[in-house]
């Protein structure tokens, strides 16, 4: 019997909790690329790879600490608050990955790293999100 709990509560709440973190540790791992390298990251992002100037690079190390504090709330309320805060904070937090998605295709930018980067961490929040919400 107490296997069958273990396994419950794993799956509950550990592995969205554990899902939670590596996606929290992986914005905060391109946020701080884009903080030391910003010319470097800047084309994977999904758009043309801006000029190559002081402007740009200070306008991308903004999404640097974006991304790194977005990634450092997540990891922060894991830490101090309940599961169910963390989900909300992802859900709300999802609305980044979104936004940049609709950004690049409404730039003509490329589709297909439009979906699978900024698409699927914004699918992954919106399920990690409401796993830890409700978990019983």
């Amino acid at each position: 019997m107490l296997d069958v709990l273990s396994m419950k509560h794993f799956i509950l709440i550990a592995m969205p909790l554990s899902l939670a973190a590596l996606i929290a540790v992986g914005i905060m791992v391109i946020g701080c690329f884009y903080l030391v390298s910003p010319e470097r990251i800047s084309g994977t992002f999904g758009l043309k790879p801006p000029a190559s100037d002081a402007d740009t690079r200070a306008w991308l190390r903004l999404k640097g600490i974006r991304d790194a504090v977005a990634g450092l709330v997540v990891l922060t309320m894991m830490l101090t608050a309940d599961r169910e805060s963390v989900g909300i904070a992802l859900l709300v937090l999802a609305i980044i990955p979104l936004g940049d998605l609709s950004i690049i295709l409404g730039s003509g930018g490329s589709k297909s790293r439009a979906f699978s980067i900024h698409g699927v961490t914004c699918a992954a929040m919106l399920v990690v999100g409401p796993l830890l919400i409700h978990a019983i």
